[in-house]
């Protein structure tokens, strides 16, 4: 008999009942793949990387760094898993999507904690208390059935960049570098002109999209379209992920006028990600307009870019501090349902939800992780009131400031990142005594 069920086994579904296992729950874990799959999944396996195969950065220092440093600290699976697949990507974590994939699913397969049901579950009435990790696109009677629980989703589009492969790179015309030299020259950057620039903005803003329908409240920035980012102006594509700053055109000697990067898809560095270029481009147009940058011209595209639908709870509304349905507290929501928005924040919601869930479960008052922690902010900012709530990935911005006033920001980041390892360390081992 299972003490707890979690619906959907990717990144959150996995860390939720990895966590629930780890501290002693029989867990009952439903994935509707290989039944039915999403519009964005290609494969079967557990948690799937959708979008890209970054986790975005490592350093302690960054806000993306400190949430990792958090999970590590909660016992997260998924990172233990992409330390064994890592890819080179400068100072950023990148994966082997297949392998991490295979690891994660393996290491849940081998869990005698969790049995595995692959069943679609159309309903929230499985009789025990449960965690929905179902994703942003939760559609059809279980999308229904938690509607009616909470008011209805607010959603928004979310775009997966293209893939080309190595081998179909005009590797005479891109340059291997990372930005300020962070990494081993992780990234190959096409280099453009002024001129090259120009001409790529002009078909860029030009070319047909695909029609996306059922639009509620727009595109997240985050995953912003390129050519919708480059409608914003001409120069807004050099200020964002075709920044030229920290680069030199060993050519010239010179910073170039805008780069496209591309970083390493998988371990065997035969597939490339054009880094930033979230699209909706029809296919054909994306073919025909991203072939001209400068050493892509006959680039063969493993996958082209798609956009698909993202749906969350409105949280502040409809979640308790302890990630538990206001009105079904037996019902708890992980991943980027809840407003947490991002791979890793999506994987560190489940492992949140699980040790709320396994309180509940013991019976006793569930402890608030610390105010100045990455994870501990986060929950605070979707708990609260918001005329306008969207989701919120991990950022300095979240997390209260310093007592005391550091004018450098690389100085002021590290010291809010030893802070928030230091609260958390005392967090974990009050619990250890308690």
């Amino acid at each position: 008999m299972s003490d707890i069920a979690v619906i959907g086994a990717g990144l959150a579904g996995c860390e939720a009942a990895h966590t629930l296992s780890r501290r002693g729950k029989k867990v009952a874990l439903y994935e509707m793949k290989p039944i039915r799959r999403s519009p964005a999944h290609r494969s079967d396996g557990f948690a799937e990387l959708v979008c890209s195969n970054s986790l975005k950065a490592k350093r302690v220092e960054t806000a993306a760094g400190l949430l990792k440093q958090e999970m590590r600290m909660l016992g997260s699976l998924t990172l233990e898993c992409a330390a064994r697949c890592e890819v080179p990507a400068g100072g950023a974590l990148a994966v082997d999507r297949e392998i991490f994939s295979r690891l994660v699913t393996e290491a849940i397969q081998n869990d005698p904690n969790i049995e595995i049901r692959h069943e679609e579950i159309t309903a929230l009435d499985l009789g025990i208390p449960t965690i929905v990790a179902t994703g942003p696109l939760t559609d059809g009677g279980l999308a229904d059935s938690l509607s009616e629980l909470t008011g209805g989703f607010l959603s928004f589009f979310d775009a997966a960049a293209p893939i080309v492969t190595a081998d179909s790179i005009d590797m005479s015309r891109v340059f291997a570098a990372s930005r300020y030299d962070r990494g081993d020259d992780d990234y190959l950057n096409c280099f453009f002109s002024k001129e090259e620039y120009e001409r790529f903005y002009n078909e860029l803003i030009n070319a047909e999209t695909a029609p996306v329908h059922g639009v509620d409240s727009g595109v997240y920035e985050g995953c912003m379209p390129i050519e919708r980012l480059a409608k914003r102006g001409e120069q807004t594509m050099r200020f964002g992920p075709m920044k030229p700053v920290g680069l030199r055109d060993p050519r010239t000697g010179h910073r170039p006028w805008a780069a496209v990067q591309l970083r390493k898809e998988n371990t065997e560095s035969t597939m490339y990600n054009i880094v930033g270029f979230q699209t909706s481009l029809k296919f054909g147009e994306q073919k025909r307009v991203f072939s001209m940058i400068p050493g892509l011209e006959e680039a063969e595209f493993a996958r082209y870019g798609v956009m698909h639908r993202n749906s969350f709870l409105n949280a502040p509304k409809t979640l308790n501090p302890n990630l538990s349905l206001k009105n079904r507290p037996e019902i708890f929501v992980a991943g980027q349902l809840t407003g947490f928005e991002g791979y890793m924040e999506s994987a560190s919601s489940g492992i949140l939800a699980a040790r709320f869930a396994v309180d509940m479960l013991d019976g006793i008052e569930s402890r608030q992780l610390p105010e100045h922690t990455m994870l501990g902010s986060l929950l605070r900012y979707i708990g609260t009131e918001n005329a306008d709530f969207q989701p919120m990935g991990a950022n300095m911005g979240v997390i209260p400031p310093l007592d005391e006033e550091i004018r450098d920001k690389k100085e002021r980041y590290a010291a809010v990142s030893r802070r928030a390892i230091d609260e958390m360390e005392r967090f974990l081992k009050q619990g250890e005594n308690e």
